[in-house]
């Protein structure tokens, strides 16, 4: 009886896919033969994890609007981003989202600032956080960058001395970790001392990022897939849930007079606990306990993939171009034969170096650390794209990988590493790029960590490539294995690390 029911769903639900197919409004827009008639098509090309090789030749075959789904709508042209996600759109956050959100009944207050899809409240949610990712807070951060800073550097001397190839990918993100647990609360999580997954943090974080890639297509049943892995047998806290419960600690000791805002009062490297301390102390209404829990765990649990991408990005096209790294390491000499450079790069100090500022720039142009669309809900009305219309409820997006690559925005050249294209007198091509340089978000929905995560990058590869040679594993190809699962995440790169000059400051 069950099976004959399946079955006749199954061949209604195809039906009503392929009706919906040939009365769409916008059956003329290209793209593969399936996508037409079901999500299955983009869901299956997600979890083999490597969609941005495809996503591009789906442009180059299909144009510059290509069908990902019945309803999905991807776009490669230099027009699309501004109507989508410019200052003062309705467009929403797709439902896609809501599969990285605890749902209903299992949290009473589960919104995130990520997965919140309304942009009012976004915004709102957004805006009494947004001094402490500033520009003029981040010199009380660099305290920490440097401590971590210091272990890195010390661990990779350990790694020269014994001639040992690492996994650059991963130590670059125990980096990220530390420091971000020692901006957000005060102390390291350990990685830098230990090497290895703490409490299967990382694996953990990867993990519920590809579910909610995967689920996210079909949300609805987000609910009840939820619901199926509650039940599962669990251990001690381990993985995003020792995340919750460490920073619920942090929290308690702040709660229960163990340590109070006012002990670092007058401290100048003020945690991100102090600060939304204080906050909560002059308007508990407004920015309540679970403000401060929020920004605390969305800060460990997702400021370190994208920025120990980024780290890994940036050196491997370096070690891949010798002539870049060449040429980085004489401006780094030369800035340091005038005096303007510390033993502990500062953050000033490296923005006044351009050939770093562009390195830096054309390596995550080219390798984001997000390599999926940022969806987006065509709102009320209905709005024209680049000269088509999409009514109300479409599902469209601009994929930053993509948008990377588009010749009309960076030329002939777009597939190559050639940082020198950041360095040009040409104020209104320098402006274009700088306007299509997606790897944060863009718009309202720009990355609200997005500082921090250039003030790590820009101290640390300041430091490591002045201080050491990087060269591949013997046997090691130029083109290292990843994984797309919206971190666009290195694998098993193995570097081999040796000391330069008369060797780092620890």
């Amino acid at each position: 009886m069950i099976i004959p029911l399946l079955l006749g769903l199954g061949g209604l639900w195809l039906v009503w896919g392929i009706i919906s197919a040939l009365f769409s409004p916008l059956r003329s827009i290209p793209g593969p033969f399936l996508s037409r008639f079901t999500d299955i098509w983009y869901l299956s090309r997600l979890v083999r994890f490597n969609f941005q090789i495809e996503h591009v030749e789906l442009h180059r075959k299909y144009g510059p609007i290509v069908r990902l789904a019945p309803n999905r709508y991807s776009f490669a042209d230099p027009e699309a981003l501004k109507p989508i996600y410019g200052h003062g759109t309705d467009f929403r956050k797709s439902e896609w989202y809501s599969a990285f959100n605890v749902p209903h009944p299992y949290s009473l207050e589960r919104w995130s600032i990520f997965s919140t899809t309304d942009p009012k409240i976004h915004a709102q949610q957004r805006k009494p956080f947004t001094n402490m990712y500033s520009m003029s807070s981040l010199i009380s951060y660099e305290p920490y960058v440097d401590e971590c800073a210091d272990i890195f550097t010390q661990r990779l001397s350990e790694f020269a001395r014994a001639g040992q190839a690492i996994d650059m990918g991963h130590w670059l993100q125990c980096f990220a970790f530390d420091v971000i647990g020692l901006i957000t609360s005060g102390e390291r999580y350990g990685f830098l001392d230990r090497g290895e997954d703490i409490r299967n943090i990382m694996g953990a974080i990867e993990g519920s990022t590809k579910y909610g890639v995967a689920v996210g297509i079909y949300p609805r049943l987000h609910p009840y897939f939820f619901k199926l892995l509650s039940l599962l047998p669990k251990g001690p806290p381990s993985g995003i849930h020792y995340i919750n419960s460490f920073v619920q600690g942090k929290i308690d000791e702040f709660k229960n007079g163990h340590i109070t805002p006012a002990k670092q009062e007058d401290d100048a490297a003020q945690t991100f606990l102090v600060k939304m301390f204080h906050r909560h102390q002059e308007n508990p209404k407004e920015f309540t306990k679970y403000h401060i829990f929020v920004a605390a765990a969305s800060n460990i649990a997702a400021g370190s993939d994208t920025t120990g991408i980024a780290l890994s990005s940036i050196l491997s096209h370096l070690v891949n171009h010798p002539r870049c790294m060449a040429a980085l390491r004489q401006e780094i000499e030369n800035t340091q034969s005038l005096g303007l450079l510390s033993a502990r790069p500062t953050f000033k100090e490296s923005q006044d170096m351009p050939y770093l500022q562009a390195v830096i720039k054309e390596a995550i142009r080219l390798h984001p650390s997000i390599a999926l669309p940022y969806e987006r809900i065509v709102p009320e009305g209905g709005v024209t794209i680049c000269g088509r219309f999409f009514p109300a409820g479409t599902i469209v997006g601009i994929n930053p990988y993509v948008e990377h690559r588009i010749k009309s925005i960076w030329g002939e050249d777009a597939e190559e590493f050639r940082p020198e294209r950041w360095l040009t007198p040409d104020k209104e091509q320098l402006s274009l790029m700088n306007r299509h340089w997606i790897p944060f978000g863009s718009g309202s929905r720009t990355c609200l960590g997005k500082n921090v995560s250039l003030l790590e990058i820009q101290k640390l590869i300041t430091r490591i490539v002045r201080d050491f040679d990087f060269e591949l594993k013997e046997g090691s190809s130029k083109t290292w294995k990843t994984e797309n699962f919206w971190f666009f995440k290195p694998k098993d790169w193995q570097v081999r690390v040796s000391i330069r000059g008369k060797g780092p400051v620890v």
